[in-house]
């Protein structure tokens, strides 16, 4: 990898760096867009507000255009210089558009868009349009920083940025109790990770003296005896951090209440977005940071991968079980037992010698499109039929029938069912990933949850076609939600037909 950053020829200008923009452009653009949004908002009479959403989902277009030109190489920016390296330090960067930064940076900045579209109806009737549109772009901005972050004053900025503006968005159902009350117990819990995650980063500092992620992967391999124990202490607090977001258990208390009072976009992004921004630091800091330290986090994470995805699965069961079970804290409890099976990679890391973490990139990718599907059919529904409850989707095929097929895709696909052939795809290659890496009790423990799993996704899509009690009530379908729902079920149909798109990422080298 050969830096582009260069610097002035004069010792005095030796701090002097000339950045590439193109590199950093992706949530660059996104950020300054934020900003356009929030002081157009000052100007634009109610009556075009509409034009702010516009907007926004241009920027997000542009953006994502931007990775193309990005594809061409590995690019960085922000490195040590000479001087630097000349006084013994490894040549690192702060900075780094490669392989994984630009696949993680679709997924964020396709998640992001995709809940903007939803997002169009909510912020005319709901919600304050310039405050969200603000809020989504700035949080979507440290999202596409965080993959390309490779020192972990950055990374954890970027978990910041992507993180503070959420907590708003939660909450911005002005007047429902319920929202205040989920964006408070989700702002306690992140602010109790972050400030694990920064002890954690100290210990590391004060023990490497340094914080490029290279360097401390150095490093670690001859700390003094006498640090280490503070290395070894930061180490487990850095990754107890990032385990809070990723909502692993014991830290996922948070996840059902917040995605009940959060509004249905903002619920969807975080299922998607959000989760993703818990996972690729937890793979920056494993993989890239701690890999001499594989022997402590990786019999920590499969644990945590095994209690993840089976109390997400139990709490499901629970939910369906009771009278009104509402299909957005159903989605809850999947999202935390989908949380599971995303650990499996990264921990299977630590025992193989091969580029494991690209199953969970692979398994992202799919999770990601059809989650996001669902939770615009959940939207389609909340329009007529607000408490939102499983008994609200009885007879959806009968009212609108491309929805219902829809939502029953999404599901099989969640579930690892034909026909969401990339479902399945998926789930085989982290089940693999295990089994490769020696964790067969892992890889039981999933087969087990992904039988049990079944249970509540089949027992929903059975819902949709039965015969509803009465007349049919068609749902009102905006053009927005319709969009939405488009574009995740195409999504879903071509990674079904052409799953090598996603599951290449699972056999290509990502580091």
């Amino acid at each position: 990898m050969t830096p582009v950053t260069t610097l002035a020829s004069e010792p005095s200008e030796s701090l002097v760096q000339s950045i590439d923009w193109l590199t950093i452009a992706p949530p660059t653009l996104t950020a300054v867009v934020a900003l356009v949004v929030l002081v157009a908002d000052l100007f634009v009479p109610p009556e075009h507000k509409r034009l702010l959403g516009w907007t926004a989902i241009g920027g997000l277009v542009a953006a994502l255009a931007l990775l193309v030109p990005l594809r061409a190489g590995d690019r960085s920016t922000f490195c040590l210089t000479p001087e630097a390296q000349a006084q013994g330090h490894a040549a690192a960067c702060s900075y780094t558009a490669d392989h994984f930064t630009l696949v993680v940076q679709l997924l964020v900045l396709g998640g992001a868009l995709l809940t903007a579209i939803l997002s169009l109806d909510e912020t005319r009737e709901r919600l304050p349009a310039g405050e969200f549109w603000f809020l989504l772009l700035s949080s979507a901005a440290g999202a596409a920083l965080l993959p390309a972050s490779r020192d972990l004053a950055t990374l954890v900025v970027a978990l910041e940025v992507a993180s503070l503006p959420a907590f708003a968005l939660v909450g911005l159902k002005r007047g429902d109790r319920m929202s205040g009350e989920a964006a408070l117990k989700f702002f306690l819990s992140s602010v109790t990770a972050t400030a694990v995650t920064l002890l954690g980063v100290s210990f590391v500092y004060a023990a490497t003296g340094t914080l490029h992620l290279t360097e401390i992967a150095e490093r670690l391999d001859s700390v003094p005896g006498q640090l280490e124990t503070l290395a070894q202490a930061g180490v487990a607090l850095t990754l107890v951090g990032f385990a809070f977001k990723t909502a692993a258990v014991p830290f996922h208390f948070w996840v059902p209440d917040t995605y009940v009072g959060a509004p249905l976009p903002v619920a969807a992004y975080l299922s998607v977005v959000g989760k993703a921004v818990g996972f690729t630091g937890l793979i920056l800091v494993t993989v890239v940071a701690f890999p001499s330290y594989a022997d402590v986090w990786g019999p920590a994470l499969a644990v945590l991968a095994a209690l993840t995805m089976t109390a997400g699965n139990v709490a499901a069961l629970r939910q369906v079980s009771t009278r009104a079970w509402s299909a957005v804290r159903l989605l809850a409890w999947s999202s935390v037992a989908q949380a599971g099976y995303l650990l499996v990679p990264i921990a299977a890391a630590a025992y193989s010698d091969d580029d494991q973490v690209g199953a969970t990139v692979a398994y992202a990718l799919m999770y990601a499109v059809v989650n996001l599907g669902a939770f615009a059919v959940v939207a389609l529904v909340a329009r007529t039929r607000p408490a939102n409850r499983i008994e609200d989707y009885r007879g959806l095929y009968a009212a609108s029938p491309a929805a219902a097929l829809a939502l029953g895709f999404f599901l099989l696909n969640l579930a690892g069912l034909p026909p969401g052939i990339i479902g399945l795809f998926a789930k085989v290659t982290v089940f693999s990933s295990a089994v490769d890496a020696g964790l067969g009790w892992l890889a039981v423990v999933m087969g087990l949850n992904v039988v049990i799993a079944l249970y509540y996704y089949l027992r929903w899509t059975a819902v949709l076609f039965r015969a509803p009690v009465g007349a049919p009530v068609p749902h009102r379908a905006s053009v927005p939600v319709t969009v939405a729902i488009a574009l995740t079920a195409a999504g879903g149909v071509v990674l079904s037909g052409y799953p090598q798109f996603a599951l290449r990422f699972a056999a290509d080298s990502l580091f």
